[in-house]
């Protein structure tokens, strides 16, 4: 069994909207929190937004504070990242992501889900 398994994604104008979602098997829920980094044609995996499993807070990266809203609901092991007001450059592989608060550690990661902006 995957440990965390992604979907949603795909092509969007921007300014539109798209929801990507990361369900996590029972080895990947245990991990303190889950969240999503991106990783852009060129350039370096980033940080996006990660949300702790017990309290649900939240953190996220400044690029897209009051844009993007991550999520999680327990009953279904699920994370999600509502993403709003989309831009070009928000153009990348989004991957799910499960470790420590804050995702400095990751242990566990998703495969990999294209999120496309057309201008």
């Amino acid at each position: 069994q995957e440990p965390l398994v992604e979907s949603g994604g795909g092509l969007v104008q921007a300014g539109g909207s798209l929801r990507v979602s990361c369900a996590a098997s029972r080895s990947a829920v245990t991990a303190d929190a889950m969240g999503w980094f991106r990783q852009a044609p060129g350039k370096e995996r980033e940080f996006v937004a990660a949300v702790t499993w017990r309290e649900g807070s939240a953190q996220y990266a400044d690029s897209v504070k009051g844009r993007f809203t991550i999520s999680r609901d327990n009953a279904k092991n699920t994370v999600y990242l509502q993403m709003n007001s989309l831009k070009p450059e928000d153009t990348a592989v989004y991957y799910c992501a499960a470790g420590g608060v804050g995702l400095g550690r990751v242990f566990w990661w998703g495969q990999g889900t294209q999120v496309t902006v057309s201008s």
